[in-house]
């Protein structure tokens, strides 16, 4: 069982592992996992647990005892909490800007004294300008360094705290002292430094809600209100209520141009609805009654009465937002490698500025600048931007996927899947469309194909077998109608078997049986007949026979080959993912022909036939145990032992719910190409993670030296730790730029 926690307060990577170590005490919880770029932590309790009200309070309360906010989300959270945000950052706002007002006037100084010009503010002046920045706007750095060193730990905040109370209280001590040189006090390092950092946040939070705005949109897809009809009243009187009360049951009424508000089946009406969002696809699909309909799609000029099958929070649509959500809330395994990095920074950077100003001191003999050397090495330290390195970019690279239908249930999938040598794909519903096609009907004797055909229209009529509805599909496409045919039964093993009420065979019985059957109880007559389907049957096809029997005595009237044709975009994913180096297997229970005949024109580079679903894991394992790094492609019951036993499952959203619970990347759509699609957004995400971690370790391994020996003032050093964080957002956000098509 899972519980997902909106923490406040969080400003660094040492704060994300605070917030685990206090939800990790909380009796009950095997994991968590706290992601400082969404600011959710993610706890999973042990088996058997439930989210209570009561545990649900005990790890709220163990967030506020370690210093932070927190509270439940639930499924609805993520509009307010957008407003919320947009509050927050209003206020952030208006603290720069007056921090900057304050500010200024003390750069005056500097200023014109780049120009030859010397100028000095009172030293009262400075001081009245300093001091609001100092403890006013900057009161939160003291609030949260405190709570650190209460957790025996360092943060962010606290280095803050520490640099700039270290150059204020300079200055004071040198302007209670009478010193009249603008080279003696550093009001103006204090104060620029805490509101660069202010403006470092405020930028990093707009970047940031900008990285969730795939959480944003989903959620904008579901309307606030449905119509829903009162049980027993005529149809017009009809009621809105907010889209969350809707249960499973309830009818409602959705006009012309409205959002379908949940899941449900279409009751009265008839319209074409726009279903892009789940499908891709900008044509709509025409729904009449019985027509099933998702929550979020868009109704076109008809209206429509619809009966709700689930609530709002158990949509489509809701399991969806959901997956993203926990994806991005989750931690691959280099960001807990980063976080334990992250743990012993700040106590390391505490002990270089300490051995700075000692140095320094003993140096040059002076506190002054051994002081300020010791205030720029916190300041630049920070370590902000290694924190938002990894998480920022999983934020992007989910939201980026789940924009194109690609849904990354956890971080783990994504970042293995940039590492993937190996695709091996099912080909029955994965490959191919899973829906058998009548690809050829060859009659035998001299009667037409229209009147053979329609006796096997008459022997099939009213049955739901797959190969069934496809000798109908194509009498139904050549405009033939059904020839009536009485006492059909099925015969397993046998066929089905009917008499004929008209046309050249009235009163005969016919015998519709596949090849394997005639050949199992007839095989002479099966021997005589094979050099016609021969070439047909090599090329992987299933054959069935139209007979009529008379005793014992079978004549042939026509054969028929079933096929189940490739899915258009097929070749196109194959071709893509060999672009990008990468092996492509086919693992199939079918014959070898059959699977060959998918296999050879698409070009994959190994073919593995009558394979049981035991057997297609041992093949994943065996791929795995030469180095390669697999992922398995399916959509059935019988492929999620493999999409298990891989790096990385990918399943067809239009499979079983076992194999999309079984895989860590599912595709909403059956567009394949969405397959290379997610392995580039894989790989793209990693390429952004490491370039972030080696900008972040770039700044601290590059800035504190510098700091140490002086050559970086703490205005300096601030504005490079605000650029830091600044610029590791912005680089993960380019992830959203479009990329080429694949060819």
């Amino acid at each position: 069982m899972k519980q997902t926690l909106a923490i406040t307060g969080m400003t660094c990577a040492s704060c994300v592992a605070h917030v685990e170590e206090a939800l990790h005490k909380v009796p009950g919880v095997t994991e968590a996992s706290v992601n400082l770029a969404t600011e959710k932590a993610e706890v999973t309790l042990d088996e058997g647990g439930a989210a209570t009200p009561e545990i649900v309070t005990q790890l709220v309360r163990a967030v506020v005892a370690a210093g932070y906010g927190a509270r439940a989300v639930t499924d609805d959270v993520f509009a307010r909490e957008d407003a919320q945000q947009q509050a927050k950052d209003a206020r952030e706002l208006r603290a720069v800007m007056a921090a900057a007002l304050l500010t200024a006037p003390l750069l005056l100084s500097m200023v014109l004294s780049s120009f030859g010009i010397a100028f000095m503010l009172p030293l009262w002046v400075q001081w009245a300008l300093a001091t609001p920045v100092q403890f006013v706007l900057g009161w939160r750095f003291y609030r949260a360094g405190f709570i650190a060193l209460k957790n025996r730990s360092g943060n962010m905040d606290l280095l803050v705290a520490l640099g700039t109370s270290a150059a204020y209280g300079l200055s004071t001590v040198q302007a209670l002292r009478g010193v009249d040189s603008m080279h003696a006090v550093y009001y103006e390092a204090s104060s620029v430094v805490i509101t660069l950092v202010l403006l470092g946040k405020l930028l990093e939070s707009r970047a940031r809600r900008q990285a969730a705005d795939a959480i944003h949109a989903l959620q904008s897809l579901r309307p606030d209100t449905a119509r829903l009809i009162d049980p027993g009243r005529p149809i017009r009187f009809n009621r809105a209520i907010p889209t969350e009360h809707l249960l499973a049951g309830d009818r409602v009424l959705v006009m012309p141009g409205e959002r379908i508000p949940s899941d449900g089946v279409i009751e009265e009406g008839e319209s074409d609805v726009d279903e892009s969002l789940l499908t891709g696809e900008s044509e709509a699909i025409t729904k009449r009654a019985g027509s099933r309909v998702t929550g979020g799609t868009v109704n076109g000029l008809g209206r429509l009465v619809v009966s709700v099958s689930a609530s709002a929070a158990e949509s489509t649509l809701a399991r969806i937002i959901r997956l993203v959500a926990s994806a991005q809330a989750t931690k691959p395994p280099i960001q807990r490698q980063v976080d334990r990095v992250s743990a012993v920074f700040v106590p390391i950077v505490l002990v270089i500025a300490l051995v700075t100003f000692l140095g320094n001191l003993w140096w040059l003999g002076s506190v002054e600048p051994a002081l300020i050397n010791a205030v720029s090495v916190l300041v630049i330290a920070c370590p902000c931007a290694l924190g938002l390195a990894t998480p920022v970019s999983i934020l992007v690279g989910t939201g980026v996927a789940a924009r194109q239908g690609i849904l990354i249930k956890d971080a783990t999938a994504l970042e293995l899947a940039h590492a993937v040598t190996v695709v091996a794909f099912d080909k029955t519903g994965t490959l191919t469309e899973g829906k058998p096609v009548l690809q050829a009907f060859q009659p035998v004797g001299q009667e037409p194909a229209e009147v053979v055909l329609a006796a096997a229209a008459g022997l099939q009529s009213g049955s739901e077998h797959p190969l069934a509805k496809a000798v109908l599909a194509l009498a139904a496409a050549r405009g033939i109608a059904a020839e009536t045919v009485t006492g059909v039964v099925a015969q397993p093993g046998l066929g089905v078997v009917g008499v004929a009420t008209s046309g050249p065979w009235a009163g005969q019985q016919l015998l519709l049986i596949s090849h394997n059957g005639l050949l199992a109880h007839h095989p002479g007559i099966a021997a005589g007949l094979a050099p016609l389907v021969a070439q047909v049957m090599q090329s992987g096809w299933s054959v069935s026979w139209l007979m009529q029997q008379q005793g014992e005595a079978l004549t042939a009237l026509a054969w028929m080959a079933f096929g189940d044709p490739v899915r258009p975009q097929a070749a196109s994913a194959i071709a893509g993912l060999h672009a990008l180096g990468i092996r492509t297997v086919l693992i199939s229970g079918d014959h070898e022909a059959a699977a060959q005949r998918v296999a050879a024109p698409l070009g994959m580079d190994q073919v593995f036939a009558n394979v049981t679903p035991g057997r297609k894991a041992e093949i994943i394992a065996e791929l795995r145990a030469t180095h390669a790094v697999v992922a398995m492609v399916g959509d059935g019951v019988n492929d999620a032992p493999a999409l298990a036993a891989a790096d990385v499952g990918i399943a067809m959203g239009s499979g079983t719910d076992v194999a999309m619970h079984a895989a860590g990347i599912t595709l909403l759509r059956g567009d394949l190409t969405l397959i290379p699609a997610a392995l580039s957004i894989s790989r793209r995400t990693w390429a952004k993670i490491r370039q972030n971690l080696f900008w972040a370790f770039f700044y601290n391994v590059v800035g504190i030296p510098l700091a140490a020996m002086g050559w970086l003032t703490p205005v300096v050093a601030g504005s490079a730790m605000a650029f830091s964080s600044f610029s590791v957002v912005t680089n993960a956000l380019l992830l959203r730029r479009k990329q080429k098509p694949l060819s």
